[in-house]
């Protein structure tokens, strides 16, 4: 049985990615979630871990932070 991909080592050099982008543009959880209309612990909750993100809320997030998520994908796929 495949293990859910929130805890797998992939998942979380995706979301150490995220979190680095977003460091990166020297931004604060609470911004990003404020640009996104969402609730600060949503930010915490898929920094954490504890939350899953879809391709659409990646490319939200992308777009809230200020980088371009094909970016993110080239990175992921070239340190996976």
């Amino acid at each position: 049985q495949m293990p859910s991909s929130l805890h797998t080592e992939r998942y979380d050099h995706f979301r150490r990615l995220l979190i680095e982008k977003r460091k990166d543009a020297g931004l604060t959880q609470a911004t990003v979630a404020e640009r996104l209309s969402k609730p600060q612990s949503y930010v915490a909750k898929y920094d954490g871990g504890e939350r899953r993100v879809d391709f659409v809320e990646v490319v939200d997030i992308a777009e809230a932070v200020g980088f371009d998520p094909s970016e993110l994908l080239r990175e992921f796929q070239n340190k996976s």
